[in-house]
């Protein structure tokens, strides 16, 4: 457990972050497993659900917009109080933990009742009721999820958190296999996979209440098992004033001062999420076709693909656990070509997807993809926060959710121009995803890591 120190008590001469054991980094991040199961239960069977309510497929990107709507909203905004607040029993960061998991738990079990409720198939209803469970369950998971990250910034030092923000991957990518396989197993098992027109097949219905039982057990692990530093050890371990984090700042004017880093990281989070958010989108619809050559909603064969999809979106993460394992070990004079290798790999994972019509080949595509995946979710934040002091820590990485939630929204807003001009083809859009991740490989080399002093 990570000790509380007194204002009285003596900390390191040089003023640096101490040493963890790897048992503490871990405690810090196991809650992110359960937050990260309700993230990959909505992104894997969104576009399932939502064509199965009766949504147009060629208006479909119109509900992918809410949830980084959210993000970008929120996300800046936890930082920056969690910044400002202090509660002794709990700490800085865990109280919106608590918060968002408590609210995410209950929106989990909202959100694949879309269609049972009566309100009819491809109703506005039925569909405002979708689009509005969904951007609460967005909103609470990144409100859930934000302090995590922050801990790590908060807590480890910089030749841990290479390490730790590994370990986060490895934690969210291990949750994200066990929610993409609930429905295909579940239908093993014999819960059904179809129901009636406009209604959530029960395979999908239980995966969501198991994954929010999980999110809540989760978080609480890290609840009961982690001690935040209060405001002056935290203060000395960062050589910042005890008060730094206490004044009033204008987000826009701490976006002026943010370190170079930060920009160029972002371009290169613009390409690699916006085709990822077109994977999501599509990519039930585009297995589908290619493989079943289903695009009937309804239909077994439809709804057999997305289980197929569920199960690759499990592959790609169980490859992202183990490459975690391997990125947690990469120097930090090596991050930058480890990063780039990982998102070329995906993307000929992405692009291969276009061409792939025997559904076991498309193992070795998600492989792919959980490499680049893995990366994205270790490298970005290991490179940032060692550029960060410890003043407005949580509001910078709030702030830098943005380089997440930007790319999600505009991909969103381009789909309804592209995706018809692209022959309202959902193959094509997941090729699309691999020029962009192959873009985004190729500007990391923009990147110049710095270290804070």
């Amino acid at each position: 457990m990570a000790e509380n120190k007194s204002s009285s008590q003596s900390v390191d001469k040089k003023h640096k972050l101490p040493a963890l054991p790897a048992s503490v980094i871990w405690m810090i991040s196991f809650g992110f497993l359960g937050v990260q199961m309700a993230f990959s239960l909505q992104s894997s069977n969104m576009g399932r659900i939502f064509q199965t309510i009766g949504a147009d497929p060629t208006k479909l990107g119109a509900f992918f917009i809410l949830p980084p709507l959210a993000g970008l909203v929120v996300q800046p905004l936890v930082g920056y109080y969690s910044d400002r607040t202090w509660m002794p029993k709990l700490g800085r960061r865990i109280p919106y933990l608590l918060i968002g998991a408590i609210v995410a738990v209950i929106v989990m079990m909202l959100l694949p009742n879309a269609g049972s409720f009566g309100f009819g198939y491809a109703s506005l209803t039925a569909l405002w009721f979708g689009a509005i469970t969904i951007l609460f369950m967005d909103l609470s998971s990144n409100v859930a999820m934000q302090p995590f990250k922050m801990m790590v910034g908060d807590m480890v030092n910089d030749d841990q958190k290479g390490f730790a923000y590994g370990v986060q991957s490895f934690l969210s990518n291990t949750g994200a296999v066990l929610a993409s396989v609930f429905p295909f197993l579940l239908t093993a098992l014999g819960v059904a996979n179809t129901a009636k027109k406009g209604v959530v097949p029960q395979s999908v219905v239980i995966s969501f209440y198991v994954g929010a039982v999980i999110l809540i057990i989760c978080s609480l692990f890290t609840v009961f098992r982690v001690k935040e530093y209060d405001p002056a050890t935290y203060a000395r371990y960062h050589n910042i004033d005890e008060n730094a984090n206490k004044k009033s700042e204008n987000m826009f004017k701490l976006l002026a001062h943010a370190p170079k880093v930060f920009w160029t990281v972002t371009v290169v989070q613009f390409f690699c999420w916006m085709g990822f958010q077109y994977l999501w989108t599509y990519g039930t619809g585009a297995i589908s076709k290619n493989v079943w050559q289903a695009v009937n909603p309804a239909s077994a064969g439809y709804q057999a693909a997305g289980n197929w999809f569920g199960l690759m979106s499990a592959v790609q993460s169980l490859a992202a656990v183990v490459w975690s394992l391997v990125i947690a070990r990469v120097p930090n004079n090596l991050h930058k070509q480890a990063y780039s290798l990982g998102l070329a790999l995906g993307a000929v994972g992405f692009g291969s997807v276009f061409f792939i019509h025997n559904r076991w080949l498309l193992i070795v595509s998600f492989i792919l993809i959980g490499i680049a995946w893995a990366s994205m979710m270790a490298f970005p934040f290991t490179i940032l926060t060692n550029a960060l002091s410890g003043a407005n820590m949580g509001t910078y990485l709030g702030l830098f959710n943005g380089s997440i939630c930007l790319p999600q929204i505009v991909a969103s807003v381009l789909s309804f121009g592209l995706f018809p001009l692209l022959g309202s083809s959902m193959p094509v859009m997941i090729l699309l995803s691999g020029i962009l991740l192959l873009v985004g490989a190729l500007s990391v080399g923009i990147v110049h890591e710095t270290y804070a002093e």
